[in-house]
């Protein structure tokens, strides 16, 4: 008691209650106010405990054995003792004991389960994970019954003590790759994570790359997607983004709603965001490029109403375009962060009012104003955040470079970007898979959505341990290993 008081010292939240047990065995509970139920403790704790008989107590009966808990767990360090305490588990000591009793009575507020934000799909679940981990878990679950879903829990942080979770399914992931993730997710030397970032930063192949070499998610059946596709998805307490890994471009292109529509709707919609991924990442640039260097692609007709609206401007293309691209990324910046009420009004007005008075004002001409809405147009249909804003960053290197050499330049910064996405690892999956390495068999869900009846194999990079998704006619389904007939 007297350590445990020094080190919990000027702890308001930590409360120390003494009692006895049968009368006469000297006890404490200890527990953090707020993280506990207290009901739970006066009911199936203290109750049963203040009212057992001297003699039963006396037998030394196991404490756990006349409480009412249904979990207990047995600590004898104080280190164990200081992480059930700041997880919500009350601690019982007991006079004589070198042992203590961690009691499975945690509660606290938590937030309820709701449609992710970044995620909303037409046709599909409406439930997306929350801060509580064991909440995202139970989701999980219930989506994938197997007793093969997997679940190795850890705790990163000298401080927070943050769990984490690694889920994986055993004989679809490749255990390279499930001792890859363990190994790196154990090097992380760090006194708090307060978010799934912090966990992503330092387990990524190249952390100097703009492209995410891990997918996020709020969704819980996109994480049982990957999970039988077999990856690894990382969940850490505190926040709703779960991690998959390996990831590749082409899976960050994807949306959920692909898998939930029909195969000829959600094929088209797939090729028109390709189209307007190139939109959102190229079109300024070759607007630029057109303008300044390369007039005589422009037809006649074209190219005289576009030296017409030009012709009052003081400004290069190049200067035009970095203008009016900066100025709407601050627009759009400048929703998010305003309330959710008055942030999409305010962006889309302000992107309206500032086009407009900026036309007549004859600092930027009407084209360029139709290319910078219809490139932040296009860069709306990118499915994931992550992704959208490392191209929505790349375009002004490209477009600088394009404003120097031209059509040179546009394609020289293309060529780069290639380059370094062939060299890009995830989780040492090549980044530009199935395309680069070519796999033919991977393309029927890259290029096309093909029918979910054809779809009978695993991605080749990360489900070899089990390629196929089909059960053969007439077989059933085999029992996990070492379970019997009961």
């Amino acid at each position: 008691m007297d350590i445990l008081k020094a080190v919990y010292a000027d702890c308001a939240d930590v409360v120390f209650h003494p009692f006895r047990i049968g009368g006469n065995g000297n006890a404490v509970l200890i527990y953090t106010d707020g993280l506990t139920n207290t009901g739970l403790i006066d009911q199936h704790v203290l109750l049963p405990l203040m009212q057992v008989e001297p003699d039963k107590f006396k037998d030394e009966l196991p404490i756990r054995d006349l409480l009412t808990v249904a979990h207990t767990t047995e600590v004898t360090r104080f280190p164990e003792l200081f992480g059930q305490v700041s997880g919500g588990n009350p601690v019982l000591l007991t006079d004589g004991s070198d042992s203590a009793t961690a009691l499975a009575l945690a509660q606290w507020e938590k937030r309820n389960i709701d449609e992710p934000m970044a995620e909303s799909v037409v046709r599909g679940p409406r439930e997306g994970f929350t801060e509580t981990l064991q909440v995202n878990t139970s989701m999980l679950r219930r989506r994938i019954r197997s007793p093969k879903l997997k679940m190795k829990p850890m705790s990163i942080g000298r401080y927070t003590q943050t769990k984490v979770v690694i889920a994986y399914i055993e004989g679809i992931a490749d255990p390279g790759l499930i001792h890859e993730a363990v190994t790196r997710i154990e090097q992380i030397d760090i006194d708090g994570v307060l978010e799934s970032n912090y966990i992503e930063e330092r387990i990524e192949d190249n952390p100097l790359s703009p492209f995410p070499q891990l997918a996020t998610t709020e969704r819980p059946d996109v994480a049982g997607a990957a999970l039988l596709e077999g990856r690894v998805v990382i969940m850490v307490d505190g926040s709703p983004f779960a991690l998959i890994a390996p990831t590749t471009l082409a899976a960050l292109l994807q949306s959920p709603e692909d898998y939930y529509q029909r195969y000829t709707i959600a094929s088209a919609i797939r090729w028109l965001r390709f189209f307007f991924v190139g939109v959102a990442l190229l079109a300024p640039s070759l607007y630029v490029a057109v303008v300044t260097y390369h007039q005589e692609m422009i037809p006649s007709q074209l190219l005289l109403t576009l030296a017409k609206s030009r012709e009052e401007i003081p400004f290069p293309a190049l200067m035009e375009a970095l203008l009016m691209e900066i100025t709407f990324e601050g627009l759009r910046e400048a929703g998010v962060r305003l309330p959710k009420q008055v942030g999409a009004a305010v962006s889309i007005v302000g992107a309206l009012v500032i086009g407009q008075a900026a036309t007549a004002a004859g600092l930027v001409s009407s084209p360029m104003v139709m290319v910078v809405a219809i490139t932040g147009i296009a860069s709306f249909m990118i499915p994931h955040f992550s992704i959208g804003i490392s191209l929505r960053l790349l375009r002004f290197p490209i477009m600088i470079l394009a404003g120097i050499l031209g059509l040179l330049g546009l394609m020289l910064g293309v060529v780069i970007i290639y380059i370094h996405l062939c060299s890009l690892r995830s989780f040492g999956v090549p980044y530009l898979s199935p395309v680069t390495p070519m796999n033919s068999r991977g393309l029927k869900d890259v290029l096309l959505r093909v029918p979910h009846w054809m779809m009978d194999t695993r991605p080749k990079l990360t489900g070899a341990g089990n390629k196929s998704r089909r059960q053969p006619p007439g077989q059933k389904p085999e029992p996990p290993e070492g379970e019997e007939r009961l």
